[in-house]
């Protein structure tokens, strides 16, 4: 017999800002079968069932790590209910509304070569107390050694294109044009459905049968290329796309132009008339200038601290809402849009805020609901195979002399107005514009945001910071 918590620490796979992560080779059999007996045996203090859903993205080690999990529940009894290749939040709106716990097999926007498993209560998104929990667990189990081919449901993608063609008339979308960008996401045989029922002419771009690991918080300037040549040939009024689960949108406006995350969150929360937020500490403080909301709470990052939050907020207001820079767009409570009630769905979600922008976008384009924000830019990269512990190191540095840490990127005139750890390195300085260093939880990356009142100088901060600290 193997034991849960002997077998996850010898596999190396360790829990990010967003479900278990780590390379398709530490995935073994065992690994992925240890997950979910931990999982199963974490949940049944809670809760009772006798299933639990699967799903998975489009990765090449999705299938397998899937039949490894499936095997593991058929072990204890459990009847498995899996769904095929949908996004994860098609995946958790389903499960939840059947009462089941969930896992779904995705590395999210991660390289190919990685890969992870996110894991769903009966009633949401597990958080770090659960995280916990299942790193710790000492449930026994038996070696797998035999996988058995799976049989789909499409009940999951059935519902979550009913979850939003079912809100608005079938002519809302009526005249607009929408590109989306297949490539290999999650949710990519499901969008041109709710688009074309919701009235819209449908373009399918670049469907990839090789795994393209987008991500929407820093957009390759290849992307960002294509999507303004999309828009010259096609004259689309909106582009959508999402990263490999389909939890984080990427769209873009009539002339080809990526929107933040934070941005899109910000204008679906305010045409959705939310009254309170949780976000992480990363995004836009355009939020809290546009003075659209009762209460803004800002969290560390990760879905999982923003969910948190929802509790607390619930008490206080009768409609509450979160997202993150990345643009994923988290329902914390039940809401009505146009006269038909919303089930929250406290996961990320990419399909709500798009439908939400491009349905509110009729008198004006999505380009003008944009620029009537207030005018805060921010951008956002990373450096690949940076070790953890040197960004560690790095943001200790900064946390005990800021002004030491700005000379050495470049920025010897520089003073710091407010230093903020709540998650990695946040340097407000005196101008107002920010800095923001943190290291990936998902994967060996460091990650600079920045903000400022133009484009260009935000960018500008990133490029020089992300070469300066290269040298450091």
């Amino acid at each position: 017999m193997l034991i849960t918590s002997h077998v996850i620490k010898e596999s190396g796979i360790g829990f990010g800002t967003s479900g278990a992560r780590g390379l398709v080779t530490d995935f073994s059999t065992n690994a992925c079968a240890a997950f979910t007996a931990a999982f199963v045996d974490v949940m049944k203090g809670n809760f009772d069932f006798t299933k639990v859903a699967l799903a998975i993205d489009n990765r090449p080690s999705s299938p397998e790590i899937a039949k490894a999990c499936a095997a593991m529940l058929v072990q204890y009894g459990i009847e498995v209910v899996y769904y095929g290749v949908v996004p994860t939040p098609a995946l958790a709106a389903t499960a939840m509304a059947d009462n089941m716990p969930s896992i779904m097999v995705t590395g999210s926007h991660i390289p190919f070569d990685r890969n992870g498993l996110k894991f769903y209560r009966p009633d949401g998104e597990i958080d770090k107390q659960d995280e916990a929990l299942i790193l710790g667990n000492k449930a026994s189990f038996e070696a797998i050694t035999a996988l058995d081919e799976l049989r789909i449901s499409p009940v999951a993608a059935e519902q979550y294109i009913e979850r939003y063609t079912s809100l608005f008339n079938a002519d809302v979308l009526a005249g607009k044009k929408v590109g989306i960008y297949e490539h290999s996401s999650a949710g990519r045989d499901l969008y041109a459905d709710i688009f074309t029922k919701l009235g819209a002419s449908v373009t399918a771009l670049e469907r990839s049968d090789v795994f393209v690991p987008i991500d929407t918080e820093a957009v390759s300037d290849e992307d960002a290329l294509k999507a303004l040549n999309w828009s010259k040939q096609y004259q689309f009024d909106f582009i959508f796309s999402t990263d490999g689960d389909g939890d984080r949108p990427l769209v873009a406006d009539e002339n080809g132009n990526w929107l933040r995350g934070d941005i899109l969150g910000l204008l679906c929360a305010q045409l959705l008339n939310i009254e309170a937020l949780a976000i992480p500490v990363s995004c836009n403080t355009a939020v809290e200038k546009s003075a659209s909301f009762k209460q803004v709470t800002r969290t560390k990052i990760g879905s999982p601290y923003v969910i948190a939050e929802f509790s607390e907020l619930n008490s206080k207001f009768a409609s509450v809402a979160g997202f993150e820079a990345n643009g994923g767009f988290l329902l914390g409570s039940d809401i009505t849009i146009n006269h038909n009630r919303l089930t929250a769905l406290p996961t990320r979600d990419a399909v709500l805020p798009a439908i939400v922008l491009l349905a509110s976008a009729k008198q004006v384009g999505v380009s003008q609901l944009v620029a009537d924000l207030p005018q805060r830019f921010t951008a956002s990269d990373r450096i690949k195979e940076f070790e953890t512990q040197r960004s560690l190191s790095i943001i200790a540095e900064g946390t005990k002399d800021p002004k030491a840490l700005l000379s050495k990127l470049g920025y010897e005139d520089v003073s710091v107005s407010d230093v903020d750890v709540t998650d990695g390195l946040r340097l407000t300085l005196n101008n107002n514009d920010v800095i923001h260093l943190r290291p990936s939880g998902n994967a060996p990356e460091l990650r600079c945001y920045a903000e400022s009142e133009t484009e260009k100088q935000a960018r500008s901060y990133v490029q020089q910071v992300l070469t300066k600290i290269q040298l450091i």
